[in-house]
């Protein structure tokens, strides 16, 4: 029986589909973790396949090429070198569970299937696996480890199970996504099975951006005294050693490098950063275009695609109409002349002329209103999706959520689009986040350090600027209180008449309930976006768009 161990904390990021290329970071990485003396490496949930892998699991040629490539992986460890745990799907009987392999020896020594599979939020696992059986440990280099998938730790009974089978210490590979505050629930769970078991235990979380998710890494290690030993980085790809020593039958982690834990808005700023990157690099975009308003979300957009892209891969266009004031376009210049991205002003009053003219008979016993302010947005939109086609950058949109949830957003005008990293994200923290950037230069940013938010974009009021002297407090409350009211609807799933009872007014309250719910209709057909809150629109708000509910439950006598 061995008395030392080194265990190597893999936190990649793999790309979904991507088989072979995924493979080749694992052998990397073992490469990199074997020069260092690792006895095991620990990879992520469903590392193979990348995560979420949703119904590509649902194709038996993709679970052959995973198969495949699994067998010339565990082949890869008749080198002697370190073992791996990994994650893939796996089929057992011809049916497919979410999966860890112990890989060792040439062989693949172990599986243990996944246990408890989640089916809310983002996730609906139970809708392309089959549920394992809470299974023993499996014995690596003379160790017992108890192997957990992911939600496996979020419930007692499977740690239960691998502690009385003589597990000595509990190894759990995760496909966690962001959002915020999720750390700290991460940790209770785990510190309340190693209480339960008294054993250490080791969490490897993936890095890297998936459509709409963000997964943040931070993977750590516990010992049996429930102290923090090893704290992986956030937001990064690393392989972090951990060296191991076994007294009086306990195994004990040695004290290592603890990444401090980052502030909420850094956090977000990270997951919009990340998130987009990935988005672009792994769909093969060169890089994006937007249009720069002079209005706060546009120039955080910009800030977010040069920090994410670098500047070079950044094509603002300004598309002024006879509305536009001289403030916008001189804040518009001056972002893109800070952050040294490309800028090109693209006017939109002669369209505004020709549909006119083109609806004019149509139109002429009408007064104008919201119709032709709608026009000018989707001939935005309009010019910048030709740029896209044109030159194949991905446009990315810039709707913060606070115009999302009440519908203040046009359906193939600014609402065009590839990605939005606002999409999670309120007005207010739309603008705490601006001014956060120009104090911070984040950790792995590729855009300019210094004050890159020109001052007045912050402060000045927002407008949309399709009429004369607009704003949108103009027909929206103040933003402030526009969020606190959206919160407690959304994210808190409160009733209408709770969220009067926290002091709003019922008139209002009862406008943004109608507005959210007639919206839903817009969403459903817009662009993907980051999650950064528990309840992101998308996969974690599934609302009918038929829906006569009016919020309340009615009233008893």
């Amino acid at each position: 029986m061995s008395d030392s161990l080194i265990i190597a904390l893999a936190q990649t990021n793999p790309t979904v589909g991507a088989v072979a290329a995924n493979a080749d970071l694992i052998r990397q990485a073992r490469s990199d973790a074997a020069a260092q003396g690792a006895d095991v490496v620990v990879f992520s949930e469903l590392n193979l396949s990348g995560y979420p892998p949703e119904d590509l699991v649902l194709r038996s040629s993709f679970l052959d090429a995973i198969e495949a490539v699994a067998s010339d992986l565990a082949s890869d460890t008749a080198d002697g070198g370190p073992a791996l745990v990994i994650g893939a799907p796996w089929r057992v009987d011809g049916v497919c569970y979410n999966a860890a392999l112990v890989l060792d020896a040439g062989e693949i020594k172990g599986v243990r299937l996944k246990h408890h599979l989640p089916n809310y939020g983002v996730f609906d696992e139970k809708r392309v696996f089959a549920s394992g059986p809470p299974s023993g440990p499996v014995v690596v280099r003379g160790v017992r480890l108890g192997v957990l998938v992911c939600e496996d730790m979020w419930f007692d009974d499977v740690a239960e199970t691998v502690s009385e089978s003589g597990a000595e210490m509990i190894v759990v590979i995760n496909g966690s996504p962001f959002e915020l505050d999720k750390n700290d629930v991460r940790l209770s769970h785990a510190v309340a099975r190693v209480s339960e078991t008294n054993l250490p235990l080791v969490y490897v979380n993936q890095v890297g951006g998936q459509d709409d998710l963000a997964f943040d890494g931070g993977s750590f290690v516990l010992n049996a005294d429930r102290a923090l030993a090893v704290q992986a980085p956030w937001w990064k790809t690393d392989l972090v050693l951990t060296e191991w020593s076994k007294s009086d039958g306990v195994w004990t982690c040695a004290s290592g490098t603890v990444a401090p834990e980052l502030d909420r808005l850094e956090n977000i700023y990270q997951a919009m950063v990340l998130s987009l990157r990935d988005y672009v690099g792994k769909n093969g975009f060169p890089g994006v275009v937007l249009g720069l308003s002079g209005g706060i979300d546009s120039a955080l957009s910009a800030v977010v695609a040069a920090d994410a892209l670098g500047p070079d891969k950044v094509h603002c266009v300004m598309m002024p109409s006879p509305y536009t004031s001289q403030d916008s376009l001189e804040d518009a210049a001056a972002l893109a002349a800070n952050l040294g991205v490309k800028l090109d002003s693209i006017g939109i009053g002669d369209a505004m002329t020709a549909f006119d003219g083109m609806l004019e008979t149509h139109f002429s016993e009408t007064t104008p209103d919201t119709t032709e302010e709608n026009i000018q947005s989707r001939i935005r939109g309009l010019t910048l999706m030709a740029l896209s086609n044109k030159f194949g950058h991905m446009v990315l949109s810039t709707g913060n959520k606070s115009e999302v949830s009440v519908g203040y957003a046009t359906l193939y005008g600014d609402m065009c689009g590839g990605y939005n990293v606002l999409k999670d994200v309120y007005k207010t923290t739309v603008t705490a986040l601006s001014a956060w950037r120009n104090d911070h230069v984040p950790d792995g940013a590729l855009g300019p350090s210094g004050a890159v938010m020109p001052e007045r974009i912050i402060t000045k009021p927002p407008t949309a600027e399709l009429r004369p002297d607009q704003k949108d407090e103009d027909s929206l409350p103040p933003y402030a209180e526009l969020d606190a009211i959206l919160k407690g609807l959304i994210e808190n799933a409160r009733s209408i008449s709770d969220v009067i009872a926290d002091g709003h007014e019922a008139d209002t309250v009862g406008r943004i309930h109608r507005l959210l719910r007639i919206a839903e209709y817009k969403r459903r057909q817009a662009s993907p976006g980051v999650k950064i809150s528990h309840l992101a629109f998308g996969r974690d708000h599934r609302y009918p768009i038929t829906n006569a509910f009016d919020g309340d439950a009615p009233k008893r006598s």
